[in-house]
């Protein structure tokens, strides 16, 4: 969910405006006189988030928990993805080389990397504790 600043919102609109009236000349200096007031805001953001959740674990509650299932899941695709290219050469290496035995060992390989892999990302994180896993 996005809030709006209004003050941010009057500068870049007194910004606009002030390039409306000069012109291009000047337009790099008023942007970046704008980036300025913008990196201001961002940090003041993050410092009063940051404090905040400082202050929280001072006081004995747990930090918010992030969930990226998005990345989470696009990190697991690709993986997936880029294990069965890599299965193409190993199976035709493994079947020149050992026959049906090696493709078998091949695969069990893929498989296993695989599983440890999709498994690795649900044991807890240090200091969490079991009922808070993903």
């Amino acid at each position: 969910m996005a809030t709006h600043d209004p003050e941010l919102k009057k500068e870049l609109d007194a910004t606009l405006q002030t390039r409306k009236e000069l012109g291009s000349e000047y337009e790099s200096e008023l942007v970046e006189s704008f980036l300025e007031k913008l990196d201001k805001d961002v940090d003041r953001r993050v410092r009063r988030q940051l404090a905040e959740q400082q202050m929280q674990v001072a006081r004995g509650a747990q930090p918010p928990r992030r969930t990226n299932a998005g990345s989470e899941f696009w990190e697991r695709f690709t993986f997936a993805v880029v294990s069965l290219v890599l299965a193409i050469p190993l199976s035709a290496i493994a079947v020149v080389n050992a026959g049906l035995v090696g493709l078998a060992v091949c695969w069990a390989g893929i498989v296993g990397v695989n599983a440890v892999h999709g498994l690795g990302r649900r044991s807890p994180r240090p200091g969490q504790r079991d009922e808070d896993w993903d």
